[in-house]
C-alpha cells in the first residue's frame, strides 16, 4: 500500500521520523513536500496529497502542519477526502473504523514524535468497519459532499 505524506514548514521537523516509521511498517511512501522549514503555504501540500489519493496512486495520507487543523480544512475541500485532525490514539483509530477517514492530520506544535508515531500506527492498523450505522453515516457524509462541493 502507498501512503502519501505532506507537510508545511511547521511540520517539517517531525515528517522524517513519520516517514521512516511508515516505511519500516512495510508501506511505500510518496512524499509531496515540503522539503525544508522555510515558510510555505499548507494548502499546496494538502492539495498535492489529496490528488494522489483521488487518482488512486495512494490509498491513505498523512498531513502535518503546526496544529493539523489547517491541513485538515484544506484536505476536506476535496470531494472524496475525509481528513481528520487527531491528537490522541483513540480518535486516530476510530476515525478509520467509524468514518472511513483516508487522511490523518496532526500538528508538530501540538504533539511530540512518540505520539505522532502512535497516531500513525493506530490510523494505519485500523480498518473501516463497513457495517451498520457507520455505512449509513459515511453515505450521509457523501450525500452532503455531493450537494455542496
Amino acid at each position: 500500500m502507498k501512503i502519501v505524506i505532506g507537510c508545511d514548514h511547521a511540520g517539517f521537523n517531525i515528517k522524517s521520523a513519520v516517514k521512516e516509521h511508515v516505511v519500516s511498517k512495510g508501506y511505500e511512501v510518496i512524499d509531496v513536500g515540503t522539503d525544508s522549514n522555510a515558510s510555505c503555504h499548507y494548502p499546496v501540500f494538502a492539495d498535492a496529497a489529496c490528488k494522489k489519493i483521488l487518482s488512486g496512486e495512494c490509498e491513505l495520507g498523512i498531513l502535518i502542519c503546526g496544529t493539523g487543523i489547517g491541513m485538515s480544512i484544506a484536505a476536506n475541500k476535496h470531494k472524496g477526502i475525509r481528513a481528520a485532525c487527531c491528537s490522541d490514539v483513540f480518535s486516530a483509530r476510530l476515525t478509520r473504523e467509524h468514518n472511513d477517514a483516508n487522511i490523518l492530520c496532526f500538528g508538530e506544535r501540538v504533539i511530540g514524535v512518540g505520539t505522532a508515531l502512535d497516531l500513525v500506527d493506530a490510523f494505519l492498523d485500523a480498518k473501516y468497519m463497513n457495517s451498520g450505522n457507520h455505512v449509513t453515516r459515511v453515505a450521509m457524509l457523501s450525500k452532503i459532499e455531493e450537494e455542496n462541493l
